[in-house]
């Protein structure tokens, strides 16, 4: 039986950990030639060899994709190992929940820098590439490519004290909209996936400072247990391969229901 994404090439920020890890992990077992990113090159080196055991072509990229230099030559690797881009997960992000409205400006900028920035700079210069590629080849009316962001449910909160990841969450959700209708002539599909009590690697930290922040996600949330990364995944795979082909400018929550009646009194993502 053939796998969803074979043949294709995927694109991943964030790759070295947590959600972003199981993506890559799900997307190599789909078939997908992969061009993992990120900061965290000894996890990065690890998950690559990994998942190279299992057959895929896979190759790596360290560095800080706020910096533009860093993204053209994230490209350029790209291009120098494989001949198109047909999938791009932008799952690099930072999950800091405590940011009041005092608290110091270059935090704030940090925040919209990294869940914003990143995301437009790259998903840019990558919705380039795939027009480019398919300038030459016949229109069969099917999309030349999909963009998943990964997002949170904290878009649609608003404590004070996630303020910044609150409102950077929020703005990538409308980037992804925008995006979604800028690249529709261009039929680049671009869709998200807003996660909560999903069990990733910041979840996981929070969990082992304060053991009482986990019965009260399970009490908050409808379905009454927490997600695993890889049902955060599974959502990216199928907004990235041609299962959803008729869909773009999607925000998918994957939160058991949380967001629908959500009891927690602070955030805890």
């Amino acid at each position: 039986m053939e796998k969803l994404l074979e043949k294709k090439t995927a694109i991943i920020t964030g790759a070295a950990n947590g959600v972003g890890q199981i993506i890559s992990q799900k997307f190599s077992e789909e078939g997908a030639n992969l061009i993992l990113a990120d900061m965290d090159e000894s996890n990065l080196k690890k998950e690559a060899d990994l998942i190279r055991k299992g057959g895929s072509h896979v190759e790596i990229f360290c560095g800080d994709l706020r910096q533009n230099l860093t993204i053209k030559n994230l490209l350029a690797l790209s291009a120098k190992t494989f001949k198109n881009i047909d999938i791009l997960v932008n799952a690099s992000r930072q999950v800091t929940i405590s940011h009041p409205l005092d608290s110091d400006d270059m935090f704030f900028e940090e925040l919209m820098s990294q869940n914003v920035g990143v995301n437009l700079k790259l998903s840019r210069e990558v919705a380039k590439k795939m027009i480019a590629q398919n300038i030459s080849q016949p229109d069969s009316g099917t999309a030349i490519g999909s963009i998943v962001n990964l997002s949170s449910i904290a878009s649609n909160r608003t404590l004070p004290d996630t303020l910044a990841y609150s409102v950077s969450s929020a703005a990538l959700d409308q980037l992804t909209k925008s995006m979604a209708i800028s690249l529709a002539e261009s039929k680049i599909r671009v869709n998200a996936v807003a996660i909560g009590s999903v069990m990733s690697s910041s979840l996981r930290a929070k969990l082992a400072k304060n053991k009482f922040v986990l019965e009260d996600l399970i009490a908050a949330t409808p379905l009454g247990r927490l997600g695993e990364a890889s049902e955060a995944a599974e959502a990216v795979l199928f907004l990235a391969s041609e299962k959803s082909s008729f869909i773009t400018g999607t925000i998918l929550t994957v939160d058991g229901g949380r967001s629908l009646l959500d009891r927690m009194p602070a955030a805890a993502y």
